[in-house]
């Protein structure tokens, strides 16, 4: 574990927060660290009244996330608790009480990818490298979300192949909302949580509970997350470094 913070989180006065992933060396590979600070953000995020809206971005435009940090050290049993973390993660940002929007810069993979599409909205970045590798690499994930978002045959596409997509392509089949320019992705997606900030929150969270409620998102993320974990106990699961 490192002695610095590999995320970091702040609240603005306008009811805009921002959870940023701050390890650009790695991608922002996603180790254990990371998604266990991430949930600590969103619960802080979650209980702040003054919060309206919460962007996920990254301090390095080049890229969100490249997704599962499979260098990480750890045992059988670590293996299948990052796991766990990746699934809470997941269901946390799916589940989470008010309006959030991804910043969609440079690579968004895997884990990445997962994480921008349980966001309600995505800013794409031109330098967008979206890929969903669960076919190449055997994981269960993906469908619970990606279907709901842009519909079965856009979604069996982007599982089965495994392709990288760019940011027009992503725009084209709904996967983001808006295209911007590379370093003014996170920018962009901020304007927009400050519109949706800007109405009355009451209103705002009755709407989200209602097209989660009559959609079924959020019941589908906790039974795919089930499966990912139980295919990292007893399947062949996500490669890591045995320390």
């Amino acid at each position: 574990m490192s002695e610095e913070p590999l995320t970091s989180y702040a609240a603005a006065e306008d009811g805009v927060a921002i959870l940023r992933l701050e390890r650009p060396k790695a991608r922002n590979a996603l180790n254990t660290q990371m998604l266990e600070e991430m949930l600590e953000h969103l619960r802080t995020a979650a209980e702040d009244e003054q919060v309206r809206a919460l962007v996920v971005s990254s301090s390095d435009h080049m890229g969100l996330s490249a997704g599962a940090d499979i260098r990480e050290e750890m045992d059988e049993a670590a293996g299948i608790r990052r796991m766990q973390l990746f699934a809470d993660l997941y269901d946390a940002i799916t589940s989470f009480p008010k309006p959030t929007i991804a910043a969609c810069h440079g690579d968004v993979i895997g884990g990445g990818a997962e994480i921008a599409v349980a966001c309600d909205m995505r800013i794409g970045g031109s330098n967008l490298r979206m890929r969903f590798p669960g076919a190449a690499l055997g994981v269960p994930v993906g469908p619970a979300r990606l279907v709901t978002l842009c519909g079965l045959a856009a979604a069996k596409y982007l599982l089965l192949s495994s392709r990288f997509v760019s940011a027009d392509e992503a725009l084209r089949i709904g996967l983001v909302n808006r295209v911007a320019p590379a370093a003014g992705t996170e920018q962009a997606a901020i304007e927009l949580a400050a519109e949706v900030a800007a109405h009355p929150p009451e209103a705002v969270a009755r709407l989200k509970r209602m097209l989660h409620d009559w959609d079924g998102v959020e019941s589908r993320s906790v039974k795919e997350g089930e499966g990912q974990v139980e295919w990292q106990r007893s399947g062949p699961g996500l490669p890591y470094r045995d320390g």
